[in-house]
């Protein structure tokens, strides 16, 4: 599993095989069983992950008790929380383990004494986060100016594998339409 990490390791930084691996010696990978919540909305945040395996859901419930999906996380995505500095750190979302996943699990509270400890770590996480935050922008962007079926085809174009790894329903919710919207929809692109 830290084979993946070793690639954004070189991808991101200048470091030597020696720093790579002291790196990789100080993350901690944790497994986590389909079903399992890495956080429930209104909870304060005390990790981050980088998915290595699986999928992890992320949503809110609004005050109708609707469960409404915003994201989706895979192989090689990072879950990061950005609301921890505001007034109310608590999150707004709730992730949840949509299949067994292993992650890459960092402490919010010692993430400055890795940046200290390893100096080529912060720079190389914020150009992740810097990469990840312009693809969100354009796929949020995308999202607004696009009818469902246009959202459904831009989905299928980059990431299918979600159509096979994800209930319908919580797919539905992502793209903003309901479930039988859904399924007209991929009557008409799949006759």
């Amino acid at each position: 599993m830290k084979e993946i990490l070793k690639t954004y390791l070189t991808r991101y930084t200048s470091l030597d095989e020696a720093a790579q691996q002291a790196i990789l010696d100080d993350l901690r990978v944790e497994e986590y069983k389909k079903g399992t919540i890495l956080l429930k909305q209104g909870d304060v945040p005390d990790r981050c992950y980088f998915v290595l395996k699986g999928c992890v859901r992320q949503y809110t419930v609004d005050e109708d008790g609707r469960e409404l999906t915003s994201e989706f996380y895979t192989e090689e995505q990072a879950i990061a929380m950005f609301h921890r500095h505001r007034g109310d750190p608590a999150s707004e979302y709730t992730y949840a383990c949509l299949e067994d996943t292993a992650a890459v699990v960092g402490a919010l509270d010692i993430e400055q004494d890795m940046y200290d400890k390893h100096a080529q770590l912060e720079g190389m996480t914020r150009r992740m986060i810097e990469q990840s935050f312009g693809h969100m922008q354009e796929e949020f962007a995308a999202f607004v100016a696009s009818s469902p079926e246009e959202r459904y085809m831009s989905l299928l174009r980059k990431r299918p594998n979600l159509i096979d790894r994800v209930p319908q329903h919580q797919l539905a919710s992502y793209l903003g339409v309901t479930p039988e919207s859904l399924s007209r929809i991929k009557r008409r692109v799949h006759p």
